[in-house]
């Protein structure tokens, strides 16, 4: 049923406008992000924290190499959407992983957005200001 190809799991992730698209394998733990190490690309340790949790509760921090390519978006939405797609693929190498991701919110996509700019206004909800005389 998983998508293996000599032992490589693909799945997708997206977060606000970014997707990202990770694969997994067997390794030694090491982590590329559109070809570069993964606190080369996401310069903040909060961001790098945050990716590396569905690896920090599956315990699979040196047991799995990935790959990964993002784009879209920003750095936090592509870190949201790449921490979405390193969890669905370990879901794919071994489905016991899903209640432990279910119960830790990491196997739900986050549904928000930028809401959108409305004409006469300054912003989605910002007014213009007003002026009495």
């Amino acid at each position: 049923m998983a998508e293996a190809k000599n032992d490589r799991y693909y799945a997708t992730g997206r977060r606000k406008e970014a997707v990202a698209r990770v694969w997994i394998k067997p390794g030694e733990g090491r982590v590329r992000v559109n070809g570069t190490h993964l606190l080369d690309y996401f310069k903040r340790k909060t961001l790098e924290v945050m990716i590396s949790q569905p690896l920090e509760l599956s315990e699979t921090k040196d047991k799995v190499d990935i790959l990964a390519r993002v784009g879209g978006g920003g750095i936090s939405g592509q870190a949201g959407a790449l921490r979405l797609g390193i969890a669905r693929a370990l879901i794919k190498m071994d489905e016991k992983y899903r209640p432990l991701f279910r119960a830790n919110g990491l196997v739900t996509r986050d549904p928000r957005m930028v809401e959108r700019k409305k004409y006469g206004q300054r912003g989605a909800r910002a007014r213009f200001q007003f002026t009495k005389r």
